[in-house]
């Protein structure tokens, strides 16, 4: 993929935060190659594959249960590579400060997506 742009990354995650709220696969599937990787740390959790990444991001929704925010800012864009930091916020799970490491196929949608999620 040619060097992403910041309006990529912003679309991107716009979709993301579109998907987390409404939780439907067709959303989910949107944003990931049929290979992908997920990677989250500290949880150690590691999906591969566009099912087990649907499925895992299913099984979340209750996280959602009182209502949630999610606040973000680009910090850098390599290639078709980008890096963010962000803050979800969950009346009943509390605040995680995120930093996600996104590469893109040449389609747009992510072909690894590396988090690490921290509770603050």
């Amino acid at each position: 993929m040619a060097d992403i742009t910041d309006a990529q990354v912003e679309a991107w995650v716009a979709q993301y935060v579109h998907a987390w709220e409404t939780g439907e696969a067709v959303d989910i599937r949107k944003l990931f190659t049929e290979d992908a990787e997920w990677h989250e740390w500290p949880y150690e959790t590691h999906w591969e594959g566009l099912d087990k990444i649907v499925e895992g991001w299913q099984s979340r929704a209750g996280w959602q249960e009182g209502g949630w925010s999610f606040t973000w800012k680009p910090l850098t864009i390599n290639g078709d590579t980008f890096a963010i930091e962000g803050i979800g916020a969950y009346t009943k799970l509390g605040n995680f400060k995120n930093l996600w490491v996104v590469t893109l196929a040449d389609d747009g949608r992510a072909s690894v997506f590396r988090h690490w999620n921290n509770e603050v």
